[in-house]
């Protein structure tokens, strides 16, 4: 019975913890989105820190469409002079001209993906979850220019984002913050 309440404390404590968390579903997913064209490579410009990407650099992200419509995911980088890879899967969320993705690197465990910014040509991209605990900036190469950049930072800062955490993982990134 003590192990059961100690459980059950821990979950509580987890749900709390969660729910402080600031939601990011004021900010709306792209609209008019093609997956076929999102699919490829991106390099990770920017990131808010967390456990599964510490001290990770070069980090690019891999999407291909499989057989039965799903999209495997391929996220890769370097820590300690080591490639690390992580493999998942994900699917469109609900209509698929919205940015938005269900992800999973843990079957059964998704988590949510949305595109909230997104150029028209498919060059760079601004990405987050349902909190604002997470967020990536995207760029189809290695580099983004300084003016475009800053744009996203501006757009970035005015969602509510702590743009002073942002880590710029890119070794070879000409503006470091």
């Amino acid at each position: 019975m003590k192990w059961f309440l100690m459980f059950g404390l821990g979950i509580l404590s987890c749900l709390a913890g969660c729910r402080s968390a600031q939601s990011t579903a004021s900010i709306p997913a792209v609209k008019n989105f093609e997956v076929e064209k999102y699919l490829g490579q991106w390099y990770e410009i920017a990131r808010l820190p967390h456990r599964f990407e510490r001290d990770m650099i070069q980090v690019t992200a891999d999407y291909t469409l499989r057989e039965d419509g799903k999209v495997a995911v391929l996220n890769a980088g370097w820590r300690d002079g080591k490639k690390k890879e992580a493999h998942g899967v994900a699917h469109l969320k609900g209509d698929s001209d919205i940015g938005e993705l269900k992800v999973s690197f843990f079957w059964p465990f998704y988590g949510d993906y949305r595109i909230i910014w997104l150029e028209p040509d498919y060059s760079s991209a601004i990405v987050t979850s349902s909190t604002k605990d997470y967020l990536w900036i995207l760029a189809r190469a290695s580099m983004l220019d300084k003016q475009l950049l800053d744009d996203y930072l501006d757009k970035i800062r005015l969602w509510g984002f702590d743009i002073t955490k942002l880590e710029y993982p890119q070794e070879n990134l000409e503006v470091k913050r």
